[in-house]
C-alpha cells in the first residue's frame, strides 16, 4: 500500500485521540502536580511520594489494564448498531470496576509492610506510609471513572471523560496547595495534603463524568434500568476474560518501572529522585502514545465488528506510523532539553538543598536521554497492545510482555543498576531493553493475526 493511504488517516485518528491524550495527560497531571508542590518541601518527601505512589501505579495499572475489556466489546458492538449489548456491557464492566477498586484498595493497604523489606531510608518509609492509605482510597473512585471512560470510549466519544479529568484536576490543585502549605486557614498537612487532595479530586472526577454522560442524548438511554436481577455470570466471564490478562499485560510493564523505582531507593534517595523526575516526565510522553493505543482499540474493534479486515490493517498500520512520528519529536526535546527539565520540580533557591539538587539534576539529565530512546519502543509496543486487544487477542501478548519485561528488562536493570558504575542510567537502560523486545514480538504477533483474517 502506498505511504499516502496511510497518512490519509492521520486526521480521524487525531481527532478520535486527542482527547484520550489530553485526559491521559491529565491523569499524569495530578502526579506531576504533587512532585511540583512536594519537591519544593525537599528530597525526602519528594522520594516519599515516589515511594509511595510505586505502590499506587501498580494498583492504578491492575484497574486500567483491566477496564479496557469494556472498550472492544462496546465499539464492536455499536458497529454492529446493538444497543442492548451496549448497554449489558457498560453495567456489567462498572459493577467488575467497582468491585476491583475495593480489593485494590484493600491489596495496596496491607502490602505496606514491603517497604520494610526493600532497604529504602527510614525516613522515606516513615513519610510514605500514612500517604499510601489515603492514595490508595482514591484508587476506588479511579478504577470507577475508569469504567465510565471504556465505555464512552467504546462509543467513540473520548471527550466527556477527558472534561471529567480536567474538572477534577482544577479540584485537585486547589486542595492539595491549600493542604500541603496551609493557607487560607487549612492545615499545613505537607505529603498528607497531597494525598487527601488526590482523594478529593478523584472522587469528583466520578460525579463529574456520571453527570456530564447521564445527561447527554447519546448516552442517556444506557443509563437506564440498572438491577442486579440482570447480572448473568456468562457475561462477567466474559468481560473477566479479557479484562484479566489485559490487567496483567498492564500490571507487567508497570510493576518493572516500579521495580526501577525501588532499584534507585536502594542506591539513596537523590537516585530515587532523580529517577521519579525522568519518570513524570517520560509518563508524560507516554500518555499521547496511550491515546493512540484507545484510538487504535476503538477502530480495530469497529473493524472487526463490520469483518472489513483489509480496512483494520490500514488504519493500524496507520496509528503505528503516527505513534513513532510524534514520539521521535518526543525524544528529539528530551536530548535538546535534558539539562534544564529538571530543575522545574526542584527548589533550587534553597541553599541548604544545593548539594542534594546538583546530584539530582546530574542523574535525572541522564535519566532523559535513555527515555529519549525508549519513547519510541514504548509507544509502539503500546499502540500494537491496543490493536490486539481492538481483536480481544488478550492471552498471548500477556505472555509476550511478561517474557519482555522481567525476563529481559529487569534482568539487565538489576545487574547494570545493582553490579556496575552505571547506577540510575543502568537501570534504565534496562527498561529501554524490555520495552524493545516487547515491541518487536508484539508486533509479529499482530501482523501474524491479521495475515490469516485476510485470508
Amino acid at each position: 500500500m502506498s505511504f499516502s493511504q496511510y497518512t490519509k488517516e492521520f486526521s480521524y485518528n487525531l481527532r478520535l485521540a486527542y482527547p484520550v491524550i489530553l485526559g491521559m495527560l491529565g491523569h499524569t497531571l495530578i502526579g506531576i502536580v504533587d512532585n511540583f508542590m512536594v519537591g519544593n518541601l525537599g528530597s525526602t518527601e519528594l522520594a516519599a511520594v515516589s515511594l509511595g505512589n510505586s505502590f499506587i501505579f501498580i494498583g492504578l495499572s491492575l484497574g486500567i489494564g483491566f477496564s479496557t475489556a469494556i472498550t472492544p466489546l462496546i465499539a464492536e458492538a455499536d458497529a454492529e448498531k446493538d444497543d442492548k449489548k451496549i448497554r449489558t456491557t457498560f453495567h456489567h464492566g462498572l459493577l467488575l470496576c467497582t468491585i476491583l477498586g475495593i480489593a485494590v484498595f484493600v491489596m495496596i493497604v496491607l502490602s505496606k509492610p514491603i517497604m520494610n523489606l526493600m532497604h529504602q531510608p527510614v525516613a522515606v518509609v516513615n513519610m510514605a506510609a500514612p500517604y499510601i492509605d489515603w492514595v490508595a482510597f482514591s484508587l476506588i473512585p479511579v478504577i470507577i471513572f475508569q469504567g465510565y471512560k471504556q465505555f464512552a470510549d467504546g462509543l467513540s466519544q473520548t471527550k466527556y471523560p477527558m472534561y471529567a479529568i480536567y474538572l477534577a484536576n482544577v479540584v485537585h490543585i486547589f486542595f492539595n496547595y491549600v493542604l500541603i502549605y496551609g493557607v487560607w486557614g487549612f492545615p499545613k498537612l505537607g505529603i498528607l495534603g497531597a494525598a487527601l487532595g488526590t482523594v478529593i479530586s478523584r472522587i469528583m472526577m466520578v460525579v463529574f463524568v456520571h453527570f456530564l454522560l447521564r445527561k447527554n442524548a447519546l448516552f442517556k438511554r444506557y443509563f437506564k434500568n440498572f438491577s442486579f436481577n440482570e447480572i448473568r455470570k456468562s457475561i462477567l466471564n466474559k468481560i473477566i476474560n479479557l479484562g484479566l490478562p489485559s490487567a496483567m499485560q498492564m500490571l507487567f510493564e508497570v510493576t518493572l518501572f516500579t521495580a526501577a523505582i525501588w532499584l534507585s531507593g536502594s542506591l539513596g534517595k537523590n537516585s530515587q529522585a532523580a529517577n521519579q523526575i525522568a519518570l513524570t516526565l517520560a509518563s508524560s510522553t507516554f500518555m499521547v502514545a496511550m491515546g493512540f493505543s484507545v484510538a487504535a482499540m476503538i477502530r480495530v474493534s469497529n473493524a472487526k465488528g463490520l469483518k472489513d479486515f483489509k480496512q483494520m490493517i490500514t488504519v493500524a498500520r496507520s496509528i503505528f506510523l503516527l505513534t513513532i512520528i510524534v514520539e521521535i519529536i518526543f525524544g528529539i526535546i528530551f536530548v535538546i532539553s535534558h539539562n534544564y527539565l529538571p530543575h522545574l520540580f526542584l527548589n533550587m533557591s534553597d541553599s541548604s538543598q544545593v548539594l542534594d539538587n546538583n546530584e539530582i539534576i546530574s542523574i535525572a539529565s541522564k535519566l532523559l536521554l535513555v527515555a529519549a530512546v525508549f519513547q519510541i519502543s514504548d509507544g509502539i509496543q503500546v499502540v500494537v497492545l491496543g490493536a490486539l486487544r481492538g481483536l480481544q487477542d488478550v492471552k498471548i501478548p500477556m505472555y509476550i510482555t511478561f517474557m519482555a519485561y522481567w525476563m529481559v528488562g529487569f534482568p539487565i536493570s538489576f545487574y547494570l543498576g545493582k553490579h556496575t558504575n552505571l547506577g540510575a542510567t543502568g537501570i534504565w537502560i534496562g527498561l529501554l531493553a524490555g520495552l524493545s523486545t516487547a515491541a518487536f514480538f508484539l508486533y509479529i504477533r499482530f501482523a501474524g493475526l491479521t495475515r490469516k483474517l485476510t485470508k
